[in-house]
């Protein structure tokens, strides 16, 4: 693909590694006669390092070889996290360690979760952009606070710990967005 058409979220192939793109900045000279820069920021998904480079607009990125496959959870055993392939039933494991972060929004029964394979080997893990959650802990609310944009840490049932409005109680299931950690909203 061509530098200008890359958008957060694609996987190119960087320093014969995959990396998945996750920002973009286009710098736009004053001369004329200039190129347009594009600068990326990407995340190496075999060792997770990030690596920025630029580009000009008409440079060539070339695509990894590279899938994603939905999966469910099945089981932690403490070091490692399976996962069970939805369409020909095969697993994967990664290091628990390697995606502690994203454990917090993960829930038994969780659809939508993508599995990356690179040259058939699991090397990362993609949620869907919101999960719902239930609340098992928070401070009870006062009356009034309904009017007041204060907000509260609430605990989750999978530990994750999210600021909720002050009128939110013990046993409501709400939006979480899984890439920033925000409330989004009652489910």
């Amino acid at each position: 693909m061509l530098a200008k058409d890359a958008k957060p979220g694609a996987i190119v192939l960087q320093l014969e590694a995959p990396h998945i793109i996750e920002t973009v900045h286009v710098q736009s000279p004053s001369a004329r006669g200039g190129n347009t820069l594009y600068k990326f920021r990407a995340r190496n998904l075999v060792t997770q390092q990030k690596t920025d480079f630029a580009c000009k607009g008409t440079d060539l990125l070339p695509e990894a070889d590279f899938q994603r496959r939905e999966v469910t959870l099945m089981y932690s055993d403490g070091s490692e996290v399976h996962f069970l392939d939805s369409q020909d039933y095969n697993q994967y494991q990664l290091p628990a360690a390697d995606i502690a972060e994203q454990m917090q929004y993960i829930t038994e029964n969780l659809t939508g979760i993508l599995v990356q394979i690179y040259n058939d080997e699991c090397v990362g893990l993609q949620l869907p952009a919101a999960v719902e959650l239930k609340i098992t802990q928070c401070d009870p609310g006062v009356k009034g606070n309904s009017a007041t944009s204060r907000t509260k840490p609430a605990t989750m049932e999978t530990g994750a710990i999210v600021q909720v409005p002050e009128y939110m109680k013990e046993g409501e299931v709400i939006k979480v967005d899984t890439r920033t950690g925000d409330f989004l909203g009652r489910a």
